[in-house]
């Protein structure tokens, strides 16, 4: 074992970490090929093999920094400059990935076998195939546990977690109705894993070909299972009673200018067609509609005219309860129904903000952080779920404002046994045409998963769609030149329920997130374990240099 690390190119263990980061970022669009989620968390591990505790944390925090940079780089494409240079997202690409990175390195730092610890805690190079199997297990487990927690940590950014990738393996995602997309992160990892420990007792058996397939069947027999019972719950379709139209409107408007001429006869061109509701995306309006009299009259014609319900996002203000004379007020990301009769009927308003985008932390304390982001002021989070009611369509459905649809938690308390589909508006023209748009997208294929409904995504630049409560993506919109971002209507008819009915809750949207609070338990007692280890006397390690 000791000579197959003596190689030089395998010496380089930060060369195999980046590889493996490198890896871990091309299972995502644009790159797009799956198959490689199914090894990078394996190839971040091997890179670690034999090393101190701290090096397997700096190699794995150098895999991650490899991930974030490449797969987060649309960052750099925000529309702002200080001083002509492009400062502020560049800070943020930086700041950002560094941060996330750290999950990556305590992951492969609780996960890495340590020699000195015993038979136990040898893991991938125990001699017992029970151990083995326990350490692959317990490294899933323990890679969606950090999934959870950055969910959460500091308003949470769950933005494409490992098992996201297999958005389009639709029989194999519909385990997420039972576990949310962390039971697909788990067996991704798992199998990798395993992968990893083939590899190594084939290196260090050679002359027993077949002594692989003990490491991998387990999670091949898993997976499979998956799959047969992911396919029969496909065609398991319940009927239809009716259906209802949706007008979702993608402007394409940059981010220095937002013309509302532009997207009311953008808008009304298309209703030459029956429509039910039409759906704008956010930060189409330039002003408040709720004090803006020109915009409100512009919006409430455009209704009145057509007979149509509308869902539109606009920035909204109050003053807070109990304020002082004097006092600014709180300003919203909301989001609007308006009647066929012009008015607006109930109001929802964003509770996950973005940081740096639409919040600055510690500014109070830290004012000049405000030098390395595009807003001047910020908004105030909602504080609870608005559920749109449509009487005359006996229709209910509820809204998730940008990046809010990342959050499989938050999207699971937006929903009722009413719920008819779930409706995404976001605006993602900071980026560009970039593959952000793609990564945003495939996240909300598993919150209709997850939830048991369709889900509408309505956006300033792609991807406007619709996708089934099967995750399958059922329209997407292109424009002339073929691509996602351009300007375009999208007319989807999408399937509901008798009026009146309600529908039966996934397992997920009834018992929440039990499988990633366990997993979320075990990387605890990893975690306390590892670092009583710590104060132990050590060995050197015997694999490597």
């Amino acid at each position: 074992m000791n000579n197959l690390w003596t190689h030089p190119f395998l010496r380089n263990r930060y060369f195999i970490a980046i590889i493996g980061g490198l890896l871990w970022t091309g299972a995502f669009p644009r790159v797009d090929i799956a198959g490689l989620a199914w090894v990078a968390p394996g190839l971040i591990l091997a890179a670690g093999l034999g090393k101190s505790p701290g090096e397997q944390f700096r190699l794995g925090y150098v895999a991650g920094l490899a991930h974030y940079l490449t797969m987060l780089y649309w960052l750099l494409l925000i529309p702002y400059r200080w001083h002509g240079i492009p400062l502020g997202p560049a800070a943020g690409w930086l700041s950002l990935s560094g941060v996330l990175a750290l999950f990556p390195a305590l992951w492969s730092w609780l996960a890495s076998p340590a020699e000195n610890q015993g038979e136990l805690a040898k893991g991938v190079l125990a001699r017992n195939w029970f151990l083995r199997t326990a350490w692959a297990v317990s490294g899933a487990a323990m890679w969606v546990g950090w999934e959870m927690v950055l969910a959460r940590f500091l308003g949470g950014f769950p933005w494409a977690p490992l098992g996201a990738s297999q958005y389009r393996m639709v029989p194999l995602i519909q385990l997420a109705s039972i576990t949310g997309v962390y039971g697909i992160s788990f067996v991704v990892a798992w199998t990798s894993l395993a992968l990893l420990s083939a590899g190594l007792l084939l290196i260090r058996r050679p002359t027993i070909r077949s002594v692989w397939l003990g490491e991998i069947f387990l999670p091949l027999i898993t997976v499979a299972i998956i799959f047969n019972v992911g396919l029969r719950h496909l065609n398991d379709n319940p009927p239809q009673a009716r259906t209802v139209r949706l007008l979702l409107v993608q402007p394409s408007i940059p981010q220095t200018v937002i013309w509302i001429q532009e997207l009311l006869q953008q808008t009304e061109q298309a209703l030459s067609n029956r429509v039910d509701i039409v759906v704008w995306p956010e930060s189409a309006l330039p002003n408040m509609v709720r004090y803006n009299t020109n915009t409100m009259n512009a919006v409430a014609g455009l209704a009145k005219r057509h007979n149509v319900w509308i869902i539109l996002s606009s920035d909204d203000a109050e003053r807070h309860p109990g304020a002082k004379p004097g006092t600014p007020p709180d300003f919203f990301n909301s989001s609007f129904l308006v009647t066929p009769e012009g008015e607006l009927r109930q109001r929802y308003i964003k509770r996950n903000l973005v940081i740096f985008g639409e919040y600055v932390p510690l500014a109070h304390w830290l004012p000049f952080l405000k030098m390395f982001t595009p807003i001047e002021g910020g908004f105030t989070p909602g504080t609870h779920n608005v559920e749109f009611f449509l009487p005359e369509l006996d229709l209910h459905t509820s809204v998730l404002i940008c990046f809010e649809d990342t959050f499989p938690h938050l999207a699971r308390g937006n929903l009722s046994p009413q719920t008819d589909f779930l409706v995404n508006l976001t605006n993602d023209g900071w980026f560009g045409e970039s593959a952000e748009q793609w990564q945003h997208a495939l996240t909300a294929v598993f919150r209709a998963v997850e939830n048991g409904v369709p889900l509408i995504r309505s956006c300033n630049n792609g991807l406007t769609s619709w996708i089934d409560s099967h995750g399958r993506i059922r329209q997407l919109l292109r424009d002339d030149r073929g691509t996602i971002y351009g300007k375009g209507v999208l007319l989807a008819e999408i399937p509901v329920g008798v009026p009146g009915s309600s529908h039966e809750l996934t397992f997920y949207a009834r018992h929440g997130d039990w499988f990633g609070w366990s997993c979320v338990a075990l990387l605890l007692v990893v975690l306390a374990w590892k670092v009583v280890a710590l104060k132990k006397p050590s060995l050197k390690p015997r694999i490597g240099a």
